[in-house]
């Protein structure tokens, strides 16, 4: 099962077929083996990594750290639960360190996304604090390099 893991993590378009030939295995035993997998919320979606960049389309990604004061007798994940809802929320993380989570939306302008943290984040009553954090330029996601370095077109002179 750990085979076909990162198969899909690499390519998520890869069929049944394409990963029993990979794994030397039945075809029908890796559709069994991927049913299972999504039952049991192993493998929770399949997603395409696009480089927004060259389509042309606004969009700004902020990275926010979260404070928060823990619900008794639920700890973050409440907290956590009524963050994640907001459809801008693209991931959402329990930390280690100085804060408490890792919250990363997206939105079609850096005043959206500042709205957004004034709004709807900052105000939750367990929130003690927040810090935006806005990307400026994605280099690698996901394992992905999203442009590569040019070459050097410049011919070497010999003496």
């Amino acid at each position: 099962m750990e085979e076909i893991l990162e198969i899909l993590e690499k390519n998520s378009r890869a069929t049944a077929e394409e990963i029993a030939v990979m794994l030397g295995k039945g075809v029908e035993e890796v559709r069994q083996a991927l049913k299972k997998l999504e039952e049991d919320n192993v493998i929770v979606g399949y997603n395409t990594l696009i480089n927004w960049e060259k389509t042309g389309v606004e969009n700004v990604t902020a990275l926010i750290e979260v404070k928060v004061t823990p619900q008794r007798g639920e700890g973050f994940d409440k907290v956590a639960e009524r963050i994640y809802r907001y459809p801008q929320v693209k991931a959402c993380y329990l930390m280690s360190g100085g804060f408490d989570l890792t919250v990363i939306i997206e939105g079609k302008s850096m005043k959206e996304v500042a709205l957004f943290v004034a709004e709807k984040l900052a105000p939750l009553e367990s929130v003690v604090s927040t810090s935006t954090h806005f990307v400026l330029k994605k280099y690698k996601d996901k394992g992905f390099i999203f442009q590569e370095p040019e070459k050097d077109k410049r011919e070497a002179l010999v003496l």
